[in-house]
């Protein structure tokens, strides 16, 4: 049987965090500047139901796409890489799958069989993976497959990957991720793991078709044939992944490697043209190249793990790159700033961002960055907790009203400045409860928003609950915050900002979410030149 969409599937083996995302996305990229038109969705072995329920410690930060889905960071960098939106059908759990075939059974449609890993489970997961490919708007679409081959959680998607390769044999590729570690005390690069990983996966039935293999140090001719020999893989499709300085360099090096050319050639399609990577490159050459720094404090509770921050870090490349500036980011923990340290940690810095987040641990140390970057001018930028915190700030210490709060810490403050939508009280469930996905706003003429995206409507992001209460907004706005963005549909206060302050800007929104290679995000892009002119 054929099909005229083309499947990749992408595992890895030895370890996780291997970087199939990265490789997942550098691929398409690849494919992309090549003219196919190409999609990537991660399949995530664990049992939640998305990854919104998660604490960012367990599985870094929840991306969120404009259809709404709360899905793995990896989407990210799939936007990021490819300037294409990401949704829902892009990242599946094993706790959805399970919730579908569930739900099927609880209504009948199985006709009373018994319902089984094979074939119902592994059915819905290959119905999920060609979802993206029915309606032919995709070329190819690469298949991640979370988690490492061996992992009991992992082997119904392998099941699947085996059931598809059989089902439409030209159509499906495996590209298996694996790690070629370096013993210094050997002093040399060890290919057993390789061997074994391969070997797991042909005990499930699955022959990988190319072989990345992560490594230190350069693999030289004799491992790759001693590679191609053990693992029943071409010597062309053994492909060397080095350690790279950025991500941002990975599809060069995949590139150099010919890894696209190969996946082409296995797949049975012409490689004629050559990537045109032209816009690529020269955003490379101005990321290695800067002609100015600055430094931007990062204010969050999760700081100890980056990839809680991964969207807000990523920005700051891009906004650096469109400033052709090197953005240093200092990490401060909030729940470790003070009103007597507050001077010392925040001292020397040319912006402040203040991160989102959920709960009361850190707010306070947030609150106190926020009158720090306030009273001392420096270029401010809250996103989402932070626009909130930044309100509250206010409220406290211009407005004078010392018990202003949120209530979804305080439900009890005199001054609720930040509260929960009237029509969201009556949903007990923690899933269902948040304003999430892509929402229009309306930006004040004249306003720092207006200016840095230099139009009136816009369509950003949300994942929160608690929303700006307009019942105080006439005495801020007196009092000199004022609301420079609304939802033009509820009234709905989107941005605030300090019109007589340097540059002052909190969203309700996620303007990280939507920052890609191709189009960095105007607000950081402003933010990050704000921070420039303050520096100077």
């Amino acid at each position: 049987m054929s099909n005229s969409t083309k499947y990749v599937f992408v595992t890895g083996g030895v370890t996780s965090s291997l970087g199939k995302g990265i490789i997942s996305a550098s691929l398409a990229k690849l494919l992309q500047a090549r003219g196919y038109s190409t999609t990537i969705q991660k399949l995530d072995p664990y049992i939640n139901i998305d990854p919104g329920t998660l604490n960012p410690y367990e599985h870094g930060e929840c991306f969120v796409t404009d259809d709404g889905a709360e899905t793995d960071l990896d989407l990210g960098h799939y936007e990021r890489f490819l300037n294409v939106p990401t949704s829902q059908a892009n990242n599946v759990t094993t706790g959805r799958i399970y919730q579908s075939v569930i739900e099927k059974e609880r209504r009948g449609e199985f006709l009373g069989k018994t319902v089984q890993v094979i074939p119902h489970i592994t059915d819905e997961i290959k119905h999920r993976i060609q979802l993206l490919g029915k309606g032919g708007q995709y070329d190819i679409v690469i298949t991640e497959i979370g988690g490492t081959v061996g992992d009991i959680e992992s082997l119904p998607y392998v099941e699947a990957v085996r059931q598809m390769m059989w089902e439409y044999e030209n159509d499906c590729i495996v590209v298996h991720l694996t790690l070629v570690p370096y013993l210094a005390a050997a002093g040399e690069l060890k290919t057993k793991p390789t061997q074994h990983s391969v070997k797991q996966l042909l005990e499930l039935g699955v022959q990988p078709d190319i072989l990345c293999c992560r490594t230190e140090h350069e693999l030289d001719l004799t491992l790759r044939k001693k590679i191609a020999k053990f693992c029943n893989v071409s010597m062309n499709a053994v492909i060397e992944s080095r350690d790279a300085d950025s991500i941002y360099d990975v599809p060069l090096l995949m590139q150099t490697e010919e890894l696209d050319k190969v996946v082409l050639e296995k797949l049975g399609l012409p490689s004629k043209t050559t990537p045109d990577l032209t816009q690529w490159k020269s955003f490379l050459d101005r990321l290695k190249n800067p002609t100015k720094e600055v430094t931007i404090g990062l204010v969050g509770k999760y700081v100890e793990l980056k990839d809680s921050y991964k969207s807000i870090s990523e920005s700051f490349i891009h906004a650096g790159v469109a400033n052709e500036a090197r953005v240093h980011v200092k990490w401060i923990h909030s729940e470790r700033l003070t009103t007597q340290n507050i001077t010392e940690e925040l001292s020397g810095l040319d912006g402040i961002l203040v991160a989102p987040g959920f709960g009361s641990r850190g707010i306070s140390g947030k609150i106190e960055a926020v009158r720090f970057a306030r009273e001392q001018n420096i270029p401010f930028l809250g996103i989402c907790l932070g626009m909130q915190v930044a309100v509250i700030e206010f409220a406290r210490h211009v407005l004078g009203y010392s018990d202003a709060h949120t209530t979804e810490i305080a439900e009890d403050s005199a001054y609720p400045v930040i509260s929960m939508m009237a029509e969201q009280k009556s949903i007990s469930n923690m899933g269902g409860t948040m304003r999430l996905g892509a929402y229009k706003c309306q930006l004040k003429p004249g306003s720092m928003a207006f200016h840095a995206y230099n139009t009136d409507t816009i369509v950003e992001r949300h994942r929160h609950r608690y929303e700006f209460n307009n019942d105080y907004l006439a005495q801020f706005e007196q009092a000199g915050m004022k609301a420079t963005g609304k939802n033009p549909e509820t009234g709905l206060v989107e941005m605030v900002e300090i019109p007589d302050h340097n540059w002052f800007v909190g969203a309700q929104f996620h303007p990280e979410y939507k920052s890609t290679v191709a189009n960095p995000h105007p607000l950081f892009v402003a933010f990050i030149n704000a921070s420039l002119q303050f520096k100077k």
